[in-house]
């Protein structure tokens, strides 16, 4: 089994079953690898806190068949804590629908049936090490990750929860990574948070704004320039790319460069080195890029304004920012932390804002997200006179806001069937969530395991 790290390899297994930590440790013997057994989902915790643990192995006889659903949700509140561990999770037969359906709602997608061969349990570990990133994250006690935010990202809701756990998988690995989103959602503070939780945090973080700068300037702001290389350039100047060293660039609206830099960009990824302008000597790139655009790039693509080749280089690990109509539920949070700001500011000393205003808030469709949010509380901030910002102190477009249109209602008549109403109240739930089996059972007030057994009831995939 070949191993692609130089450093020594922590795998963690969790089980009851000696004879299977002992098979896996005759598998992994020729590589540097310390192999950990405990039996308990506690004992887990407790030593993926203290060390960074690169595999963990999870074996279904190591929980009681009626405590999957609390099993489950406590294996992942600790892998969303330490998100570059690799999971292989090993199932009994009958365990493996509803295992399977908590797998994916946790974002774990290696596992197999028990029993499980040497074979297929060495292609298996094979398989999850080469996953594990070439650079890995801290110890999970290092990163002072709260659940309400990372970084200068704020937000306790289901989608900015998997956010932060991609954020800490972009930086514990070196490959490119592309942000998308629409204006505002925060694309420009997951760069700094990727930087700042990556081994390159003591490097500097270059960011720069493609669409804000000229087209004819873009070239040199990238890759510099040298002594006359054009009318003006009286003296050799260096690009953000060599600026930036062994650190980070970042790139915000990737969409406005034109073709002729796309191809200089697109050599530069592939070959790791670039000419300045008027130069003939190669400049070696040891910066890490961070693309990010607003814009659709498949659609960009099919109309020819941007390269393919280029696209696929930077889509290698790519991260969408989700706007802020979609997570009502943070606004209050977000309300308070510019709040915050604000008052230290300006010296004021507004201790919130009414329950209308905030109503208000969650009925808005927000379309310059969370950067918009931030602009109507300073404003606010700044005419309002007493100790509670009021609906007079928000601008005219949040007077009479209208409810937005509801999608998770369901009507039906008298006399129809109890199992054909069970069956489309899941279905709607599952609609609602977007296929989350787990938010769907919460949104019915009914367990995991119950959702999934009403699920295998009413035939529903």
């Amino acid at each position: 089994m070949p191993n692609r790290l130089t450093e020594i390899l922590k795998m963690l297994v969790l089980t009851k079953d000696d004879e299977l930590l002992r098979r896996i440790r005759k598998i992994v013997l020729s590589l540097k690898t310390t192999v950990d057994g405990v039996k308990k989902i506690n004992d887990v915790r407790a030593k993926i806190f203290r060390n960074m643990i690169d595999v963990l192995i999870v074996s279904s006889d190591s929980y009681k068949k009626d405590e999957v659903d609390q099993f489950m949700d406590e294996l992942g509140m600790i892998m969303s804590k330490s998100p570059t561990t690799q999971v292989l999770l090993l199932m009994n037969p009958e365990d493996f629908e509803t295992g399977l359906q908590s797998l994916m709602d946790l974002d774990f997608y290696q596992y197999a049936k028990l029993p499980v061969s040497d074979t297929e349990l060495t292609l298996l570990l094979e398989t999850a090490i080469e996953r594990i990133p070439l650079v890995r994250m801290k110890p999970p006690e290092e990163l002072n990750a709260n659940s309400d935010r990372l970084g200068k990202l704020v937000g306790t809701s289901a989608k900015m929860q998997k956010i932060y756990r991609q954020l800490h998988q972009a930086a514990g690995t070196e490959v490119n990574i592309l942000l998308l989103g629409e204006t505002g959602t925060g694309k420009d503070l997951a760069a700094q948070t990727i930087h700042q939780l990556s081994d390159r945090s003591d490097e500097p973080f270059v960011p720069i704004n493609l669409g804000a700068i000229p087209p004819d300037l873009v070239a040199s702001e990238l890759f510099g320039h040298t002594k006359g290389a054009f009318t003006g350039a009286v003296k050799e100047t260096r690009g953000i790319f060599e600026k930036a060293e062994k650190g980070m660039v970042f790139l915000d609206e990737i969409e406005a460069i034109d073709e002729r830099i796309q191809i200089s960009l697109l050599r530069l990824i592939e070959q790791r080195k670039f000419q300045k302008l008027g130069g003939k000597e190669d400049v070696l790139n040891r910066a890490r890029l961070i693309a990010s655009s607003n814009e659709n790039l498949q659609e960009l693509i099919a109309n020819g304004t941007f390269r393919k080749d280029l696209y696929y280089r930077l889509d290698v690990f790519h991260i969408t920012m989700p706007p802020l109509r979609e997570n009502p539920e943070d606004i209050p949070l977000l309300v308070n932390e510019f709040l915050s700001k604000d008052n230290r500011k300006y010296n004021s000393n507004i201790k919130g804002i009414s329950s209308e205003c905030l109503r208000s808030f969650k009925k808005f469709d927000w379309p310059g997200n969370v950067r918009e949010l931030k602009n109507v509380i300073q404003r606010a901030a700044i005419v309002c006179e007493g100790d509670e910002i009021q609906m007079e102190h928000l601008p005219p477009r949040f007077r009479n806001v209208t409810d937005k249109k509801s999608d998770t209602t369901v009507t039906f008549e008298v006399g129809t069937p109890l199992a054909k109403v069970e069956k489309e109240m899941i279905l709607k739930a599952l609609s609602v969530s977007n296929n989350n089996r787990t938010k769907a059972a919460e949104l019915l007030g009914i367990s995991r395991r119950a959702i999934y057994n009403k699920l295998k009831k009413h035939n529903i995939k």
